[in-house]
């Protein structure tokens, strides 16, 4: 997983700091608007989150869902089980296609923030793990910064100097997951923070219909 964690970046290592920094960036308002938007509106969904972080998902998912997070820092699940122990499993460490072999299939398996810290060769691991993982009608949300053409510079910057070291564009992010995925959706946000920024979400699947 390449990323920057040295200098300033060092202090989003603390759950602490690294929620109080998402939550004034505004990244609250792109979990909401990627579960209203993009999630099935079913009852009693099955999650799978990669990287979950601290899980702050949950604030937006409902009660009846079934959550299951991995993420690589054992801090970071330690706050996600203090604040959300009762409404999911959480695993610190890489999630492995292993662990996935036990579990039943997922109607939503959820990367936020993950492919921009993976290079192509594990990233396209990971999306051949989820294709083995989601339901034939499930599907896979990915959010990551984006390149666009006539990005403001100020949001390039920021983009730029993310402590993940695999940002794309567009395209870029789809190829990634056309040897696994018959159907791919993508739509950049340029509003879902409070500054400047550029958020691509995309959406992979079996079936022709999905979000």
């Amino acid at each position: 997983m390449a990323q920057i964690t040295t200098g300033i970046r060092s202090f989003l290592s603390h759950p602490f700091f690294y929620n109080l920094v998402q939550n004034s960036l505004g990244v609250r308002k792109a979990r909401k608007t990627l579960v209203n938007e993009y999630f099935p509106a079913e009852k009693g969904i099955s999650v799978l989150d990669i990287g979950c972080g601290t899980a702050e998902i949950l604030e937006f998912l409902p009660d009846d869902i079934d959550y299951t997070g991995f993420d690589a820092s054992p801090a970071y699940i330690e706050q996600a089980i203090k604040r959300y122990g009762n409404r999911g499993h959480f695993f610190a460490g890489l999630v492995e296609a292993t662990q996935l072999e036990n579990m039943e299939p997922f109607d939503v398996i959820l990367a936020f923030g993950v492919l921009h810290h993976l290079d192509d060769s594990h990233a396209e691991q990971l999306f051949s793990m989820a294709a083995k993982a989601i339901k034939p009608d499930g599907v896979v949300l990915t959010v990551d910064p984006c390149f666009t053409p006539n990005q403001p510079s100020f949001a390039r910057w920021l983009i730029k100097n993310d402590r993940g070291q695999n940002v794309r564009d567009e395209a870029g992010y789809q190829n990634l997951a056309t040897k696994h995925f018959a159907r791919i959706k993508s739509k950049p946000h340029h509003d879902l923070l409070h500054v400047p920024y550029t958020y691509l979400i995309m959406s992979c699947g079996q079936a022709t219909d999905i979000a």
